[in-house]
């Protein structure tokens, strides 16, 4: 009985590392899945899963993730972007018009400071600021289907004090686009490696940075 006590003790223990730990590593396909909540959704990943287009957003996720900043930050309390922000979102956006036949999602964070309401909203605001930057640089909104806040729920470093690594808005690869003939999921993805070898061929753009977003309120 001791002993059975015992083992069921270190696998609680173990189960919440686990979970601490899924829960503060790298974001890269942490969002895949995450398009519904609710009755209906567990079908929906099993139906990604076996039709491998849960597979491949993952891979394009890390791919994009590893290529260019996925991540933008923000100051305390607001959705403003700023230089640094354009500039690496600039850099997302020469990505994306690479591939036309992918779909994106931003996600909004923030830290732990205010309202689980406030910071809701202030999520959802810093999503859509950058959204609304990429689409200033010839992102089509069609692409860009929707945006997501965790608000404070899912913090990269687990502090009540302000912190900037919190503050963040993620894009993340969340599918194809649909439309004629469905292609088999080994074909859309070699269009995408096509489209990359033709690009890498191009010469360098400069990259234009232009629009402007705002926001703000009382949360972090």
């Amino acid at each position: 009985m001791r002993k059975t006590a015992l083992l069921l003790t270190v696998g609680l223990a173990l189960a919440a590392c686990s979970a601490n730990n899924s829960f503060q590593n790298g974001e890269a396909g942490d969002g895949i899945g995450t398009k519904s909540t609710g009755f209906g959704t567990a079908n929906a990943q099993n139906t990604a899963v076996m039709s491998g287009d849960q597979t491949y957003a993952i891979n394009l996720t890390r791919k994009f993730a590893s290529e260019v900043p996925n991540t933008v930050n923000f100051a305390f309390n607001s959705s403003a972007l700023s230089p640094q922000a354009r500039s690496a979102l600039a850099r997302q956006a020469s990505w994306i018009r690479q591939f036309p036949q992918i779909r994106f999602r931003v996600y909004g964070y923030t830290d732990l400071v205010g309202s689980n309401a406030y910071n809701k909203a202030l999520g959802m605001r810093r999503a859509r600021a950058v959204v609304q930057f990429l689409e200033t640089q010839g992102i089509s909104r069609q692409r860009l289907e929707a945006v997501v806040s965790y608000g404070e729920t899912r913090p990269l470093v687990y502090t009540p004090a302000p912190n900037e690594a919190n503050r963040r808005a993620v894009t993340e690869v969340s599918g194809f686009i649909s439309g004629g003939k469905p292609m088999p999921m080994d074909g859309k993805y070699a269009e995408v490696v096509y489209n990359e070898y033709i690009n890498s061929a191009k010469p360098a753009q400069t990259i234009v940075i232009k629009g402007k977003d705002g926001g703000g309120g009382g949360g972090g």
